[in-house]
């Protein structure tokens, strides 16, 4: 991973950070969109927002789009200032919004090409850019169609493409995949890593935890404004609750005097239930998982399968938020201002 580095440039921001959000406040009336948040995306790497529905993810990513203006706080995006300096920071990111947004009069092919030429691509680099864009999102064959006769895919796939013709320095996904099926889905994630690879540095708004554990490097969670938890994916399971020994015995009847046996030595934490047949152990390392299966072997317990469990994201989500990750998934809206 990139090393992060301390001292401040003379940008006011600290080398070796992409992204750097300070005190970020967002007001829609008497509605706190956002409420003081931080957060840093170190350059190279991914950053995965996660969140409910309202919790301040899209807001925070207009806002680093130059897009809307905050209230309050700073914030910079490849050591440009969002307040001072849009036009040089626009010209350091792409974007993808939650839907797609693309020209339906002109084909797939023509909607890159204008997007390369109006970030100064010159004809050839442009008709190359776009040529190898619609390979890699496979509308190759659908490159001279317009638009509108695209699938709701195809046109979430040519949005993609579109926002990273001009090769951004740092790009800005928000909720990238929503509506695409598992195949299209893994060819998003495939060419984020490759642009990662190549030195990019990516800001993923999702609502789906694979995604977030397949390409975040680190995770901020956002909920009514504000971030509530932050670090990496082991990090956060660790918080949550780490790991779970789960024991099936032989007998499942059985399964309350393994509990009390446990509960003897002093491993209060051991529950079961009859209706899984699993007796359940949290441990915090291999000590105590090995002190488990010594105790139930002394005690001649026959035991069927021993198994480890972590957290999911699901649960960590939920744990955190205290909503569920289904109750999170996006629902269409109208409304322009304000989305979270």
């Amino acid at each position: 991973m990139t090393p992060i580095a301390t001292a401040p440039n003379d940008r006011g921001r600290t080398a070796g950070n992409a992204v750097e959000v300070r005190g970020i406040v967002k007001h829609y009336g008497t509605t706190k969109a956002l409420d003081g948040v931080d957060l840093t995306v170190r350059e190279g790497t991914v950053l995965g927002v996660l969140g409910p529905n309202g919790a301040g993810k899209t807001t925070l990513v207009r806002i680093l789009s130059t897009l809307i203006k905050p209230d309050a706080g700073t914030a910079y995006v490849g050591g440009y200032d969002v307040l001072r300096q849009p036009k040089q920071l626009r010209r350091t990111i792409g974007l993808t919004g939650q839907y797609a947004s693309v020209d339906e009069m002109l084909s797939g092919y023509e909607n890159l090409y204008l997007i390369g030429r109006l970030l100064d691509l010159s004809r050839k680099d442009a008709k190359e850019r776009a040529a190898e864009l619609l390979e890699r999102f496979s509308l190759t064959d659908a490159a001279k169609r317009v638009a509108k006769t695209y699938s709701g895919g195809m046109r979430r796939r040519l949005d993609l493409a579109a926002s990273m013709i001009g090769r951004p320095r740092v790009l800005y996904l928000d909720e990238p995949t929503t509506g695409l099926d598992p195949r299209t889905r893994n060819e998003v994630w495939d060419e984020v890593q490759r642009m990662v690879a190549d030195g990019c540095t990516v800001l993923l708004t999702t609502q789906y935890m694979e995604e977030a554990e397949q390409l975040a490097d680190e995770l901020t969670v956002i909920d009514k404004g504000r971030v509530i938890a932050s670090g990496g994916v082991a990090e956060l399971k660790a918080q949550v609750g780490g790991q779970t020994l789960q024991i099936r015995p032989v007998h499942r009847a059985e399964l309350p005097e393994m509990a009390r046996c446990l509960h003897g030595t002093g491993i209060a934490e051991a529950t079961f239930s009859a209706d899984t047949g699993l007796l359940s152990v949290p441990i915090t390392g291999e000590e105590q998982l090995t002190a488990v299966i010594r105790v139930l072997g002394t005690r001649g317990f026959a035991v069927a399968g021993i198994d480890t469990k972590v957290p999911s994201l699901d649960e960590v989500f939920l744990t955190i938020t205290g909503k569920s990750a289904a109750a999170a998934v996006p629902a269409p809206s109208l409304a322009k201002e304000p989305v979270a």
